[in-house]
């Protein structure tokens, strides 16, 4: 089985970090008048807004099942991770390179740099505190796999977006600095259009890649393949079972959904047939908690 991270605590630590992050941002571009800084200002807002929208997808994705929706809410979440990678994608990162070529076709020269130099260092350290609580959970999840392979395999959807939001945030913070050194440096406003638009870059990139890994789940991705292996090693080694033909396990949020097609061993009636099924399907939740819905059918050929 698979660890489960606590995503939640995750989210409300970016909230607040961001928050804070925004504020002196919004006052550092208005003394500043640095692109980068504003660029990175509004950056922050959209993931305030990100992670709110993200807290309102999983309380949403626990509302129990109804006739319309007899296997429940938990994709829900899946949209709103989707929305805000839309979002990371146009109010950071199609603003930020919008800003830059407007700094560039009319530079300006930069007021009080070292208000932004010391305001984005803050943030750089706000956000490196957010990140690590991100990798904590993530650690949690992807056992020995790399981040990048945790990354295209994960099926907590928050989890992914409130990484690679962060992420973003990180290097888009540090793309801000330099640029803000270079411009003080040299006096060339030139550098601080360039750091901007390279902010707007880096901010579509992820946001690209966050939507392609969403996109799966949205669409209907199965169950991380170690789980399922799991799920078939527990399959093949009871006694009720002579032999798996197919086993399905959808994602459906936190929850899981497995059908399984298996041909049963001998059994004197029916009403042991079916009592061996209720059997199996009671002790695989009990070893597979995630598991809220089971379906089982009996056959002789695959």
């Amino acid at each position: 089985m698979t660890a489960k991270a606590n995503t939640t605590r995750t989210i409300f630590f970016a909230l607040g970090a961001n928050f804070a992050i925004f504020l002196a941002k919004g006052v550092a571009a208005v003394l500043s008048g640095s692109g980068a800084m504003l660029a990175e200002a509004v950056h922050s807002l959209a993931d305030v807004g990100n992670q709110g929208l993200l807290l309102l997808g999983m309380r949403r994705a626990k509302r129990p099942p109804s006739p319309d929706y007899p296997l429940g809410f938990g994709r829900e979440i899946y949209f709103w991770s989707f929305l805000v990678a839309l979002l990371l994608f146009s109010v950071g990162g199609m603003f930020s390179l919008y800003e830059g070529l407007h700094k560039l076709n009319s530079p300006e020269p930069l007021n009080h740099p070292w208000v932004a130099i010391g305001v984005l260092v803050f943030a750089i350290i706000a956000e490196s505190a957010s990140m690590r609580a991100a990798l904590q959970e993530v650690n949690k999840v992807r056992g020995r796999n790399s981040l990048w392979h945790w990354f295209r395999e994960s099926r907590q959807a928050e989890l992914v977006v409130v990484f690679g939001e962060d992420l973003a945030a990180l290097l888009g913070l540090v793309f801000a600095l330099v640029a803000v050194v270079l411009t003080m440096v040299t006096g060339n406003p030139v550098f601080d259009a360039i750091g901007t638009m390279m902010i707007g870059v880096l901010l579509i990139v992820i946001a690209v890649f966050v939507a392609i890994e969403v996109k799966g789940l949205l669409i209907g991705q199965g169950v991380d393949p170690t789980l399922k292996a799991h799920i078939r090693t527990f399959l093949d080694s009871r006694a009720e079972l002579a032999e798996v033909y197919n086993l399905i396990a959808l994602q459906l949020g936190e929850d899981v959904l497995v059908s399984v097609k298996a041909r049963m061993a001998p059994m004197a009636s029916v009403p042991e047939l079916i009592a061996a099924i209720n059997t199996v399907e009671r002790d695989l939740r009990k070893q597979f908690p995630e598991v809220r819905w089971s379906f089982f059918e009996p056959d002789d050929a695959a």
